[in-house]
């Protein structure tokens, strides 16, 4: 093994790796809160086009995720073979993030919906070629699967810290910023997340390093996706980690119509300059961040899957009981919240690292080097639970006779409950059936760590 492959990856590096994800976790749980509202609730579209408008945007992403993934690995530069797509990558990112919430005022509803398809994909395939080789980089970036896991840990950290920002500044800025305009509120409030996720991306670039050597060949890209999908403990996590977005996506996408139209909520400060929506989203990034650290305690001890087996429990179990606090019950429900995040907090800090884990199981077992393919699976798990998530609140808007500023029927308020609440719980149940399939435990990745090493310094 080569000298990089033994270094320590040390705190200054972990925090670079980290900050990384802070820019996916602004802009992800921005768009979560505010792109279904912005499109239905400030734009006048039915909440069914914006549905179907991110889960067809799905399809170019199922497509376009492995490509990069393989692009990625087939990438030899100066700089490695992830690391260069991060510089390149973020500047577009910005821009395409600030071109979504840019549409004239003069579009109709046809030019609107347009807009809505246009700007979201290409601001989805710019995520894909920043996210999908940032991804790759966790699995190059330490041959050591405890190492990485503590770098998932950081990564993690400030994914939450994301969700912390968005949930206590994201309404009070828009409201500040936007004076009355809650439309322009919303365009300077992700233009300043768009600047901030541009600096955390160069600086993921310039302080990270690729340690584990590639190969000197890479196998056709066809029989590595052949590979790729016959692996039962990549199938088995890409499904939690769909679901388990999918259920955060489908409560944050409906939470503003939720406290607006269910509990009555007029947007007024409930605690200090919280509002009811921010005291929601601020308990369930705490809890993330509660998660983050203590699933990385605890995978120490314990099989990886087990615990998140138990973090889908969690998750589920919270929101039934949410479902059943009275609407006024506020610090009831952000206690209850905040478990919630902490449930996925684990899920997230454990399925990222079962990624890179089973990236060097199918190296192990196969023999070919592929970790951004691998990877990418994370990637489209995240893009495609927000997705699925966001377009769950608007298809049951619409479905129950959703009508926008006006008094909903009880058949409207249930179903923003449905989306809210009920259909988050019950789809972790098969998340959770997913994770029996799971078989990379502790001894295996300990067999696997060993004969790797032996392998690639034999190869150098």
């Amino acid at each position: 093994m080569t000298e990089a492959s033994h270094e320590e990856v040390g705190l200054a590096e972990k925090l670079g790796y980290g900050i990384g994800d802070l820019a996916s976790g602004l802009m992800l749980n921005f768009f979560g809160v505010f792109l279904l509202y912005f499109f239905v609730d400030l734009g006048g579209l039915a909440p069914a086009a914006i549905g179907l408008m991110l889960l067809l945007t799905k399809l170019v992403d199922a497509f376009t995720d492995p490509v990069m993934g393989m692009v990625a690995d087939r990438t030899r530069t100066r700089w490695g073979r992830y690391r260069p797509y991060l510089l390149l990558g973020s500047v577009p990112l910005g821009l395409t993030m600030i071109l979504i919430f840019s549409a004239p005022d003069s579009l109709g509803e046809t030019g609107l919906l347009i807009w809505a398809y246009v700007t979201y994909t290409l601001c989805m395939l710019a995520f894909t070629s920043v996210n999908v080789p940032y991804g790759g980089l966790l699995g190059v970036i330490s041959p050591s699967s405890k190492t990485r896991t503590s770098v998932t840990a950081f990564r993690m950290f400030f994914s939450a810290l994301g969700g912390i920002l968005v949930g206590a500044l994201g309404t009070t800025l828009v409201r500040e910023f936007g004076a009355g305009d809650e439309a322009f509120g919303i365009l300077l409030t992700i233009s300043c997340i768009a600047a901030v996720a541009v600096f955390c991306l160069m600086t993921t670039f310039a302080t990270t390093k690729e340690r584990i050597p590639p190969a000197t060949t890479n196998g056709a890209p066809l029989a590595d996706v052949a590979v790729l999908v016959r692996t039962g403990p990549w199938i088995a996590v890409a499904i939690a980690a769909i679901l388990g977005v999918t259920a955060i996506a489908s409560r944050a996408g409906s939470a503003l119509f939720f406290f607006k139209y269910v509990v009555g909520d007029g947007g007024d400060p409930a605690f200090l300059f919280f509002d009811r929506t921010a005291l929601f989203l601020t308990a369930l990034a705490v809890g993330q961040v509660t998660g983050v650290i203590v699933g990385n305690i605890l995978q120490k001890r314990f099989e990886k899957s087990h615990l998140l087996m138990a973090a889908g429990m969690l998750k589920a179990v919270m929101i039934a009981v949410f479902y059943v606090l009275p609407l006024d019950a506020m610090w009831p429900q952000t206690f209850v919240q905040y478990l919630v995040g902490t449930g996925f907090g684990m899920l997230m800090i454990l399925s990222f690292s079962m990624f890179t884990d089973i990236a060097e199981f199918i190296d192990w077992k196969s023999k070919r080097q592929m970790t951004a393919l691998v990877i990418a699976a994370s990637v489209f798990a995240v893009k495609a639970g927000i997705a699925f998530g966001s377009a769950i609140p608007g298809f049951m808007l619409d479905l129950t006779g959703f009508a926008k500023d006006a008094q909903q029927s009880e058949t409207a308020l249930m179903g923003i409950q449905t989306a809210f609440a009920v259909i988050p719980a019950a789809i972790m149940i098969p998340a959770i059936i997913a994770l029996l399939f799971y078989n990379i435990n502790r001894d295996v990745i300990a067999r696997m760590e060993v004969d790797l090493s032996s392998r690639r310094m034999t190869a150098t």
